[in-house]
């Protein structure tokens, strides 16, 4: 593998589907070395779900990757389920997930949403992390979903005006709620659309440099709709924490290896965030990508990132 690069795709070698309760069901896969150190990918959104390139971030010689999909995000179902989905939920079958597979501990990695997550059961359960990869920090403040909503557009006019404008102007002064309107509406000539409009905005705006790749990644059906309505949901619920939760409980995990990533030209999540953890959790590394914007796909982002696995191969 050259140093700058992802490792090779692989797939996986184990697989299956777990029931969380009488609604979601949630898939899950393992990959790479089946004794090798486990480690945990979770996905951003929230709602997005996983694929195949995000198994490519660690070295399969070394590493037991385990990834799955969040409830009612990819391969999970309900699609888009919005019952009993909650970030204690998500930190609760993560501990279910973990024991299922028999892991004590691993390392756990995740960007944008999946940092919120991974510092969220990290503090809940610092006994049963290794180490601490994150990049394009969300902490689920007001400020950072009202910049999603609205603050965007002073960066990328044109890509608001596209989200804006799936909504009659009349509604457009409260964007979450009439987005939720349309979302949850169980007509698709209703919903598909409005969760298009979400979706390929977010995508839209997630990379330095235009990609329609990533925004075609991000209109296909099936992703759209699981990203938007749960990320809907939890951005209406100010991401089921408290405000300053995770700056709060930092004290938890002081002592687990941490490395922060984060896009200096990150629109999605502003990298002020990130600085702000940087400042209150000192432990952790910081490596800032000077020329990356938000999505994990960025060349800049993917270095950095799989140097940290590689960093913390040697952490039990």
């Amino acid at each position: 593998m050259l140093a700058q690069d992802l490792f090779s795709p692989i797939e996986p070698y184990e697989s299956g589907r777990l029931a969380l309760d009488d609604q979601h069901s949630m898939y899950w896969e393992v990959s790479g070395n089946p004794t090798g150190r486990p480690i945990v990918f979770l996905h951003g959104g929230p709602g997005a779900g996983a694929g195949p390139d995000h198994r490519r971030f660690f070295d399969p010689r070394h590493y037991r990757i385990v990834v799955f999909d969040q409830r009612g995000a990819g391969r999970s179902t309900p699609l888009g389920g919005l019952e009993n989905n909650t970030t204690p939920h998500l930190i609760a079958d993560m501990e279910r997930l973990r024991d299922h597979l028999g892991i004590m501990r691993w390392h756990v990695f995740g960007g944008s949403w999946g940092s919120t997550l991974a510092l969220a059961y990290a503090q809940a359960h610092p006994e049963r992390v290794s180490a601490l990869v994150v990049r394009g920090i969300f902490l689920g403040s007001e400020a950072e979903i009202d910049w999603f909503l609205y603050g965007m557009a002073r960066i990328f006019p044109e890509n608001w005006r596209n989200f804006a404008d799936a909504i009659p102007e009349d509604e457009r002064g409260d964007l979450m709620t009439a987005y939720q309107k349309r979302l949850n509406d169980p007509d698709p000539k209703v919903h598909l659309p409005a969760a298009r409009a979400w979706s390929m905005y977010e995508g839209s705006c997630s990379t330095l440099l235009p990609s329609p790749q990533t925004v075609a990644a991000f209109g296909e059906e099936r992703h759209a709709l699981g990203l938007s309505r749960i990320e809907a949901h939890y951005f209406e619920h100010q991401v089921f924490l408290e405000e300053n939760a995770l700056m709060k409980n930092l004290n938890r995990i002081r002592n687990i290896p941490a490395v922060i990533v984060q896009g200096r030209y990150d629109m999605v999540c502003p990298m002020e965030t990130a600085d702000a953890l940087h400042r209150a959790w000192p432990e952790a590394d910081y490596m800032v990508v000077p020329d990356a914007g938000h999505s994990a796909m960025e060349p800049g982002i993917r270095r950095a990132l799989v140097a940290a696995t590689e960093r913390f191969k040697g952490v039990e």
